[in-house]
């Protein structure tokens, strides 16, 4: 009685007819009104297929009910606890119950992880893991998996409910926009989608921009780490999934940039979208959004706390300099307290050295350790490769360093007071 299928090993077009098999299972007929009772036995015996049910009526009567039993785990009654018989035979279940039923079982009776573990080559059979973005999945195939992707996209389609597009990543992530290459396998090539994340709904372009739905977790993290009603310039906001939700669920005052203009369009719809009127958007890139965005904003002396999301793990870091002398030339006091979150790729989960070097490095300054926050393994992209998060409080010497090239500190002056002037 094997459930397996052995004739489909290797096949790289879908062919569900293939899938057809005929298998005969073990099966228990019981009085109607002990079905529920017997449950606590016979539950995690019952044959578990794909629109297949378990329990059914008994031909020509109402009074019975069949229950089906995966051949897999059920042997026969005298292999079960003596206790369970006795329950048995009290609800008048016992050897005479007992009998098999032929099943003809097809492709839309088997799971997915069935259909994969048949036709992926043997030890292989996993599809490495995917991510649902809406209505699209999105895979990173192995090489030893291409063959076969057209099938795999197929069966997703199949098998997962809402799914209309399956893609494949192609190409490596362009730095400056965050987007990749992809390929359709299967379904329509659709690519707007919605997905909803911390009380939010994110409309976009898969094709044209950056989503990651592996990052959910520390999305909702930053948006907790954030005090109510602070103020938030989000570097590398892409569609908005920190800079929305903190405007909408934190009360924040956002300050929200992406360079690429398919996701600075996205970012505009889902501050609409969201009905959220704090978030001042821009299509900048990103040191030129530091130097000329924030020196204005400190510049009215805010009391709110301030921080700044910079999720660009690639490239984030090389950002920091942007703020080496930001109030050059500027009378403060106190200075501004301003906490930012940079993310980068290390080796290790906890190189919190190697981390720690690359922001001193960019920022060309140590950092106190009462001023380093925290550290977080956001993700492993891969055995060695872990997406960090450093969160720390720049140090005040580092705003009011003297740039590179500047002599004296008037001419910043007079810049930044004709700024507010126009303001």
């Amino acid at each position: 009685m094997d459930l397996s299928l052995t004739d489909v090993r290797g096949m790289t077009e879908l062919n569900r007819a293939k899938f057809t098999k005929e298998v005969t299972v073990p099966s228990v007929e019981i009085p109607s009104k002990n079905v529920g009772k017997s449950m606590s036995i016979f539950k995690k015996y019952l044959l578990k297929m794909e629109k297949l049910k378990p329990v059914s009526e008994v031909e020509g009567t109402d009074e019975r009910r069949k229950l089906l039993l995966d051949p897999t785990l059920f042997e026969t009654l005298d292999k079960l606890a003596e206790e369970h018989q006795q329950k048995l035979s009290e609800l008048d279940v016992n050897k005479s119950s007992f009998s098999t039923t032929c099943l003809q079982l097809e492709y839309h009776n088997f799971r997915m992880d069935d259909v994969f573990k048949a036709v992926l080559p043997e030890g292989k059979e996993g599809c490495t893991s995917y991510s649902r973005i809406g209505h699209i999945i999105h895979l990173n195939l192995r090489d030893h998996l291409l063959p076969y992707k057209n099938l795999i996209g197929q069966v997703l389609v199949d098998k997962l409910i809402g799914v209309k597009t399956v893609v494949n990543k192609s190409s490596a992530i362009d730095s400056t926009y965050r987007n990749f290459q992809m390929e359709v396998l299967a379904g329509e090539a659709d690519f707007v989608t919605e997905v909803k994340e911390n009380m939010c709904t994110f409309k976009f372009d898969f094709s044209q921009v950056y989503w990651n739905s592996r990052l959910c977790t520390e999305h909702e993290r930053i948006i907790k780490l954030l005090p109510q009603k602070s103020v938030l310039f989000d570097v590398f906001a892409g569609v908005g999934p920190f800079s929305v939700p903190a405007a909408k669920v934190r009360k924040c005052r956002v300050f929200s940039n992406d360079l690429n203009p398919s996701s600075y369009n996205w970012l505009k719809e889902n501050v609409r979208l969201n009905k959220v009127e704090n978030i001042e958007t821009f299509n900048l890139d990103g040191r030129q959004f530091i130097r000329e965005q924030m020196p204005p904003f400190l510049l009215t002396r805010p009391t709110e706390p301030i921080h700044v999301t910079m999720n660009l793990p690639a490239l984030a870091v090389e950002f920091l300099d942007a703020f080496i002398g930001l109030l050059y030339g500027v009378e403060l006091d106190p200075l501004p307290d301003i906490s930012v979150h940079v993310y980068s790729f290390c080796e290790e989960s906890s190189a919190f050295s190697e981390m720690r070097t690359k922001v001193e490095s960019a920022l060309k300054h140590s950092i106190e350790d009462e001023r380093i926050v925290e550290l977080v393994d956001v993700r492993d992209v891969s055995p060695k490769k872990h997406m960090l998060r450093l969160s720390f409080r720049i140090p005040p010497a580092v705003l009011t360093k003297t740039p590179e090239g500047e002599t004296a500190s008037e001419p910043k002056r007079l810049k930044l007071d004709l700024e507010m002037q126009d303001r």
